[in-house]
C-alpha cells in the first residue's frame, strides 16, 4: 500500500481535522475559524497522520500531561488522543505505525507512562495499555431518595453560592490542583481546558451551552467544592415537572463539600432526576442517600488506560501501604519496558532496579498498567492466566502492596 505516515504540517492541518471528523462520524466540514483556533493550541510535532495520495486517512495526536500516581506524585505522561482510521483504510496497520513511533518518542523524551481514554476495549492492549481506572454514572430518582425536601442549605455552617464562568476560571484551577494532588488517576488541566469548559473558547464540534455553576464554601469561607451542571425543560401531561439535571463536573475536596453539593442538586425545584456524570465506581453518592436504591447505574466501564514506559521510575514514584519485596518479569513486545525488576517497597519509600533473581511474578506490561493505580487485583489476573506466579502467594503479596483503599478515578476525557 502506497501510503505515507508522518507528522502533519500547518498546511495539512485542515485535512487532518477533516479526517478526524470522518473517523468520529461527525460532519467532515471544518471551518477556517476552527482550523485557526485549534492550530493555535496544537503542537504539530506531536500530530501524526497517514496520507494516501495526499489525502489524510488516519489521525493521531499526543500531548504532555501529568498523571497522579498513588501517593500524589505527578508523573510526566504522554497523553494519546484523536486516534482515527478512515473506514476506507482500516485493518492495514496504520494505527500501529503511528503508535509505535509515538511511544518510542515518549520513551526517549523521558515520559514515565502513556495514557488514553479507549473508545473501544480490544484495541489498545496489544500496544501495552491496561485499563487502570473505571467510571460509573448514576441516575438518581430524586423523589425516592428520602432526602429532606425542605433542605435549605448545609447544616455544617457552610453555604452554596451560584457563580459564573469568570469566577470558575479564577477558583477552578486551584481547586482542581488540590483534588488531583490526592486522587490517583487524575490528570492536569491547563488554562485552555478552563477556557473551553467555561465558554471563553468555543469549539464548533461542541456548541456551547452555558451551564450552572455552584460552589461550596466551608464555615471558614474557603471554597472546597465546585459543581457544574445543566438542566433540561421537561413537563408531564399533568403539568408535573420531569426535569433532569446532568452533572458536567464536580470537584469536592472534603466529604462535607461532596455531601452538600449532591444534596443541593437534589433539592433544586422541578428536578426529578439527577445524572451524576462519570464518577469513581466507589463514589460516595449512592450511600449519601437515605435510600441508595434511588441511584440506578447507567454506565459502568473502563475509562483511563495506562501504558508503563519506565518501570523503575513508575514503581518508585508511587507509595505503598506495607513492606515487601517482589521480583517482576515484565514482558513487552515493543521492548520499551521489558526486563526483570526487583521492587523493595515500604511505607517509607521504594527502590526498584534490574534483577537477575528468578521472578516472583511474570506479566505483560499491559497487566502492569492495569495494576499500577491500585484498582486491579493481581490475584484475579493470575486466576485469568494473565499473571504467572513463580513464587506461590506472590500475587497476594502484590495485591497487599499495590491495591488502594479507594479506587482510582480520572475526572477528565481527553
Amino acid at each position: 500500500m502506497s501510503v505515507e505516515t508522518r507528522t502533519v504540517t500547518e498546511s495539512e492541518f485542515a485535512d487532518w481535522l477533516r479526517a478526524l471528523s470522518t473517523g468520529f462520524l461527525r460532519p467532515p466540514v471544518i471551518s477556517e475559524k476552527e482550523v485557526a483556533g485549534r492550530l493555535a493550541h496544537t503542537d504539530l510535532s506531536r500530530v501524526r497522520g497517514v496520507f494516501d495520495n495526499g489525502r489524510c486517512v488516519a489521525t493521531y495526536r499526543s500531548f504532555a500531561q501529568q498523571l497522579t500516581a498513588v501517593g500524589g506524585a505527578a508523573l510526566p505522561a504522554s497523553a494519546v488522543s484523536n486516534v482515527t482510521v478512515s473506514p476506507t483504510h482500516r485493518r492495514r496497520g496504520l494505527l500501529s505505525r503511528m503508535m509505535t513511533a509515538d511511544l518510542a518518542e515518549a520513551k526517549e523524551r523521558g515520559d514515565v507512562v502513556s495514557t488514553l481514554i479507549a473508545a473501544e476495549y480490544p484495541i489498545y492492549g496489544r500496544y501495552g495499555f491496561g485499563p487502570a481506572a473505571w467510571i460509573t454514572e448514576w441516575a438518581v430518582d430524586v423523589p425516592r431518595t428520602g432526602l429532606d425536601p425542605r433542605w435549605s442549605g448545609p447544616g455544617d455552617g457552610g453555604r452554596i453560592d451560584l457563580v459564573d464562568g469568570t469566577d470558575v476560571r479564577k477558583l477552578g484551577p486551584e481547586l482542581h490542583a488540590r483534588l488531583a494532588a490526592g486522587q490517583p488517576g487524575a490528570v492536569n488541566r491547563d488554562e485552555r481546558w478552563w477556557q473551553i469548559n467555561t465558554g471563553q473558547a468555543e469549539l464548533s464540534a461542541h456548541p456551547w451551552t452555558e451551564p450552572f455553576y455552584a460552589v461550596y464554601r466551608a464555615a471558614s469561607g474557603e471554597v472546597e467544592g465546585l459543581l457544574v451542571y445543566k438542566a433540561d425543560d421537561m413537563w408531564g401531561d399533568a403539568k408535573q415537572p420531569l426535569n433532569t439535571a446532568t452533572v458536567r463536573d464536580m470537584i469536592a475536596l472534603t466529604p462535607a463539600a461532596e455531601r452538600a453539593l449532591w444534596h443541593y442538586l437534589c433539592s433544586v425545584d422541578w428536578i426529578t432526576t439527577v445524572k451524576s456524570g462519570y464518577r469513581a465506581p466507589d463514589d460516595l453518592l449512592p450511600l449519601l442517600l437515605p435510600d441508595p436504591r434511588a441511584a440506578r447505574i447507567l454506565t459502568q466501564a473502563d475509562f483511563l488506560w495506562v501504558r508503563i514506559l519506565d518501570v523503575v521510575r513508575a514503581l518508585e514514584a508511587r507509595t505503598y501501604g506495607t513492606s515487601a519485596t517482589l521480583v517482576l518479569d515484565i514482558r513487552d513486545a515493543a521492548g520499551l519496558a521489558a526486563g526483570c525488576f526487583r521492587l523493595d517497597a515500604s511505607p517509607e519509600g521504594a527502590v526498584c532496579g534490574p534483577s537477575t533473581r528468578s521472578p516472583d511474578l511474570t506479566l505483560d506490561v499491559r497487566e502492569l498498567g492495569a495494576l499500577y493505580l491500585g484498582d486491579e487485583s493481581a490475584v484475579r489476573l493470575a486466576a485469568l492466566g494473565l499473571v504467572e506466579e513463580g513464587t506461590p502467594g506472590a500475587a497476594g503479596v502484590a495485591d497487599r502492596l499495590l491495591r488502594t483503599s479507594r479506587r482510582p478515578w480520572c475526572p477528565d476525557i481527553f
